[in-house]
Protein backbone atom coordinates (compact mmCIF):
# COMPACT_ATOMS: atom_id res chain seq x y z
CA UNK A 1 0.00 0.00 0.00
CA UNK A 2 1.46 3.89 -0.70
CA UNK A 3 2.34 6.04 1.95
CA UNK A 4 -0.08 8.89 1.96
CA UNK A 5 1.66 12.30 0.94
CA UNK A 6 1.09 13.34 4.36
CA UNK A 7 3.23 10.59 5.91
CA UNK A 8 6.07 11.61 3.05
CA UNK A 9 5.84 14.91 3.53
CA UNK A 10 6.71 14.40 8.23
CA UNK A 11 9.07 12.19 6.94
CA UNK A 12 11.04 14.45 4.74
CA UNK A 13 10.22 17.13 7.31
CA UNK A 14 11.73 15.32 9.82
CA UNK A 15 14.78 14.44 7.45
CA UNK A 16 14.90 17.80 6.89
CA UNK A 17 15.44 18.63 10.31
CA UNK A 18 17.69 15.75 11.17
CA UNK A 19 20.10 17.44 8.38
CA UNK A 20 19.78 20.82 9.83
CA UNK A 21 20.90 19.52 13.40
CA UNK A 22 23.53 17.77 12.09
CA UNK A 23 24.92 20.18 10.02
CA UNK A 24 24.77 22.85 13.12
CA UNK A 25 26.72 20.14 15.56
CA UNK A 26 29.76 19.56 12.62
CA UNK A 27 29.40 23.68 11.90
CA UNK A 28 30.33 24.18 15.77
CA UNK A 29 33.26 21.49 15.47
CA UNK A 30 34.06 22.15 12.43
CA UNK A 31 33.18 25.34 10.71
CA UNK A 32 30.74 26.02 7.40
CA UNK A 33 33.59 24.40 5.26
CA UNK A 34 32.86 21.10 6.93
CA UNK A 35 32.39 18.01 4.54
CA UNK A 36 29.26 17.14 3.82
CA UNK A 37 29.73 13.24 3.98
CA UNK A 38 30.60 14.32 7.98
CA UNK A 39 26.87 16.28 8.02
CA UNK A 40 25.54 13.30 6.81
CA UNK A 41 27.18 10.59 8.86
CA UNK A 42 25.96 12.67 11.63
CA UNK A 43 22.28 12.64 10.29
CA UNK A 44 22.56 9.23 9.43
CA UNK A 45 21.10 9.73 5.95
CA UNK A 46 23.03 9.34 2.61
CA UNK A 47 25.12 12.57 1.12
CA UNK A 48 22.52 12.41 -1.68
CA UNK A 49 19.76 13.50 1.23
CA UNK A 50 22.00 16.04 2.23
CA UNK A 51 22.02 17.73 -1.30
CA UNK A 52 17.90 16.82 -2.73
CA UNK A 53 17.51 19.62 0.74
CA UNK A 54 19.59 21.35 0.30
CA UNK A 55 21.56 21.82 -3.20
CA UNK A 56 24.17 24.16 -2.27
CA UNK A 57 26.28 24.55 0.91
CA UNK A 58 24.91 28.12 0.98
CA UNK A 59 21.66 27.06 1.29
CA UNK A 60 22.79 24.62 3.63
CA UNK A 61 24.68 27.18 5.78
CA UNK A 62 21.12 29.70 5.17
CA UNK A 63 18.77 27.31 6.13
CA UNK A 64 21.39 26.14 9.47
CA UNK A 65 22.03 29.50 10.44
CA UNK A 66 18.04 30.60 10.00
CA UNK A 67 16.88 27.93 11.99
CA UNK A 68 19.11 29.25 15.30
CA UNK A 69 18.18 32.66 14.76
CA UNK A 70 14.14 31.58 14.23
CA UNK A 71 14.77 29.25 17.29
CA UNK A 72 16.05 32.50 19.07
CA UNK A 73 13.61 34.96 18.11
CA UNK A 74 10.74 32.31 19.55
CA UNK A 75 12.44 31.89 22.80
CA UNK A 76 11.85 35.72 23.98
CA UNK A 77 8.29 35.75 24.08
CA UNK A 78 8.52 32.16 26.04
CA UNK A 79 11.34 33.85 28.44
CA UNK A 80 9.04 36.83 28.97
CA UNK A 81 5.67 34.19 30.24
CA UNK A 82 8.22 31.90 32.25
CA UNK A 83 10.48 34.53 33.97
CA UNK A 84 9.85 36.33 37.15
CA UNK A 85 10.94 39.62 35.63
CA UNK A 86 12.10 41.17 31.92
CA UNK A 87 15.25 41.42 33.51
CA UNK A 88 15.09 37.86 34.07
CA UNK A 89 14.01 37.04 30.57
CA UNK A 90 16.24 39.19 29.00
CA UNK A 91 19.74 38.25 30.76
CA UNK A 92 18.90 34.50 29.79
CA UNK A 93 17.69 35.57 25.95
CA UNK A 94 21.42 37.10 26.16
CA UNK A 95 22.76 33.88 27.33
CA UNK A 96 21.08 32.00 24.33
CA UNK A 97 22.18 34.81 21.78
CA UNK A 98 26.18 34.76 23.22
CA UNK A 99 25.72 30.66 22.55
CA UNK A 100 24.45 31.27 19.09
CA UNK A 101 26.95 33.82 18.50
CA UNK A 102 30.05 31.91 19.64
CA UNK A 103 29.28 28.70 17.61
CA UNK A 104 29.32 30.19 14.56
CA UNK A 105 32.62 29.41 13.63
CA UNK A 106 33.86 29.98 10.06
CA UNK A 107 30.36 31.94 9.60
CA UNK A 108 32.33 35.36 9.77
CA UNK A 109 33.88 34.14 6.66
CA UNK A 110 30.50 32.49 5.18
CA UNK A 111 28.80 35.81 5.87
CA UNK A 112 32.00 38.22 3.85
CA UNK A 113 32.45 35.71 1.30
CA UNK A 114 31.31 36.32 -2.49
CA UNK A 115 28.77 33.75 -2.32
CA UNK A 116 25.50 35.46 -3.17
CA UNK A 117 23.56 32.61 -1.83
CA UNK A 118 24.98 34.06 1.79
CA UNK A 119 24.74 37.82 1.19
CA UNK A 120 21.44 38.63 3.23
CA UNK A 121 22.13 36.30 6.07
CA UNK A 122 23.07 39.23 8.52
CA UNK A 123 19.88 41.09 7.55
CA UNK A 124 18.18 37.91 8.09
CA UNK A 125 19.84 37.85 11.72
CA UNK A 126 18.78 42.02 12.45
CA UNK A 127 15.44 41.69 10.97
CA UNK A 128 14.42 38.53 12.86
CA UNK A 129 16.34 39.10 16.05
CA UNK A 130 16.26 43.08 16.79
CA UNK A 131 12.24 42.60 17.40
CA UNK A 132 12.87 40.34 19.99
CA UNK A 133 15.05 41.92 21.66
CA UNK A 134 13.17 44.94 21.54
CA UNK A 135 10.29 43.14 23.00
CA UNK A 136 12.56 42.07 26.50
CA UNK A 137 13.87 45.49 26.42
CA UNK A 138 10.68 47.46 25.91
CA UNK A 139 9.42 44.87 28.88
CA UNK A 140 12.49 45.85 31.01
CA UNK A 141 12.02 49.70 30.51
CA UNK A 142 8.20 49.26 31.22
CA UNK A 143 9.03 47.40 34.66
CA UNK A 144 12.03 49.98 35.22
CA UNK A 145 14.54 47.16 35.41
CA UNK A 146 16.90 49.03 32.30
CA UNK A 147 17.57 52.15 31.12
CA UNK A 148 15.28 54.00 28.29
CA UNK A 149 18.20 54.87 26.50
CA UNK A 150 19.26 51.62 25.59
CA UNK A 151 18.30 50.60 21.99
CA UNK A 152 18.30 46.62 21.01
CA UNK A 153 20.06 47.31 18.11
CA UNK A 154 22.90 49.02 19.73
CA UNK A 155 22.85 46.17 22.70
CA UNK A 156 22.64 43.51 20.42
CA UNK A 157 25.90 44.83 18.23
CA UNK A 158 27.49 45.55 21.80
CA UNK A 159 26.85 41.72 21.85
CA UNK A 160 28.30 40.66 19.16
CA UNK A 161 31.47 42.33 19.57
CA UNK A 162 31.78 40.99 23.30
CA UNK A 163 31.58 37.52 21.82
CA UNK A 164 34.25 37.80 18.98
CA UNK A 165 36.59 34.57 20.96
CA UNK A 166 39.79 34.08 20.43
CA UNK A 167 42.78 32.25 21.86
CA UNK A 168 42.97 34.27 25.61
CA UNK A 169 39.39 34.73 25.26
CA UNK A 170 36.80 31.88 25.45
CA UNK A 171 32.82 31.56 25.41
CA UNK A 172 32.74 31.85 29.18
CA UNK A 173 34.90 35.64 28.94
CA UNK A 174 31.97 36.37 26.41
CA UNK A 175 29.40 35.17 28.89
CA UNK A 176 31.43 37.44 32.03
CA UNK A 177 31.39 40.88 29.74
CA UNK A 178 27.92 40.61 28.46
CA UNK A 179 26.89 40.08 32.40
CA UNK A 180 28.52 43.18 33.11
CA UNK A 181 27.16 45.21 29.97
CA UNK A 182 23.50 44.52 31.00
CA UNK A 183 24.24 45.48 34.51
CA UNK A 184 25.19 48.82 33.00
CA UNK A 185 21.81 48.57 31.14
CA UNK A 186 19.60 48.82 34.48
CA UNK A 187 18.43 51.76 36.00
CA UNK A 188 20.42 53.33 39.36
CA UNK A 189 16.95 54.02 41.02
Amino acid sequence: MAESAGVRREQARRTREGVLEAAAAVFVAQGVQAPVREIAHRAEVGVGTVYRHFPTRADLVTAVYRHQIDACAELAPRLLAACDTPSTALHRWTGAFVDFLVTKHGLGAALGSEDPGLENLHAVMVDTLVPACAELLGACVDAGEARADVTAYTLMRAVGNLCITGPDYDQADARRMVDLLLTGCRTTS
